[in-house]
């Protein structure tokens, strides 16, 4: 046993996103959780293996690829591995807050989800996690799943507004623009402008064609070009186009014009010497 629990891995943080207390990444191998309950909700997905668990004192299994598990807040659970090789898993651990205590019972009843929609989601917003960086976008992601979930449990979508999707949209990009390099968070952006998370997201791409924090990198982007081609360096471009650091910005520039910051720079000096060296010959 001592053996097969040195290769079971883990990684853990706490990432600067409303309502996720932690995350929370594993591969066990012969490893037993004892009964015990959180007070966050558990929202897990399985990538491969399978785990056996207990809620409430009844049993259940889980597989990987497609099975996503919610346990609820304050509600006793333990888990084992079934298999030899064990099981991967990562999880959220979702403020109690997420969603409304009265969906507690019905977690208890039905903790294992096969809902390809809903995996995706939280895989999506695993890799944004992945990014501290990237909160917008993993708030966004959040709130879809939060909808997703209610859906599932409740059997009903939030009520929003009835305002328009256009006039939204149109705030909403006009505060983005007003905010490039400070940023501004999903939740801010739903007090002031009064709306509801999905709702504010759906009417911005509806109407622009792209989600809000794409839409915002974007302009980050363009930005750090038009700094870059005044003869700025990389690392003071990041921090006055809104990146978290260069590394944020390198990662973002190379995605939307397939160089790095710094090669963008050497390419338009090669570009201007040429054009210099073009006229000098002409002239001859």
């Amino acid at each position: 046993m001592p053996e097969e629990r040195s290769r079971s891995r883990i990684t853990a943080w706490r990432p600067q996103v409303a309502g996720v207390a932690e995350v929370f990444h594993a591969h066990f191998v012969g490893h037993a959780y004892p009964a015990h309950t959180h007070d966050t909700w558990t929202l897990m997905i399985v990538d491969d293996g399978c785990v056996d668990f207990a809620l409430d004192r009844r049993r259940h299994g889980a597989t990987g690829a497609r099975s996503t598990l919610l346990l609820p807040p304050g509600v006793s659970h333990d888990g084992r591995t079934v298999t030899p090789a064990g099981f991967r898993k990562r999880v959220l651990y979702l403020d109690a807050a997420v969603l409304p205590g009265s969906l507690v019972g019905t977690a208890v009843g039905a903790p294992v989800l096969d809902d390809a929609l809903l995996r995706g989601r939280i895989d999506r917003l695993h890799t944004a996690l992945g990014h501290e960086e990237d909160a917008f976008e993993a708030e966004s992601r959040l709130a879809f799943i939060r909808e997703r979930l209610l859906v599932r449990l409740a059997d009903a979508l939030p009520a929003v507004p009835g305002r328009g999707a256009g006039r939204l949209a149109a705030e909403l990009r006009e505060l983005l623009d007003a905010r490039i390099t400070a940023g501004m968070s999903l939740r801010e952006a739903t007090a002031i402008l009064q709306a509801h998370p999905t709702h504010l997201i759906r009417s911005f791409k509806q109407t622009y064609g792209l989600p809000p924090h794409t839409y915002l990198t974007g302009r980050r982007v363009d930005r750090a070009r038009r700094l870059l081609l005044e003869g700025r360096r990389p690392a003071e471009v990041a921090a006055e186009a809104g990146f978290y650091d260069q590394a944020h910005l390198s990662r973002h520039f190379s995605r939307h014009l397939g160089i790095t910051p710094g090669r963008y720079v050497s390419s338009v000096r090669a570009a201007g010497a040429d054009s210099v060296a073009g006229a000098a010959g002409g002239g001859g």
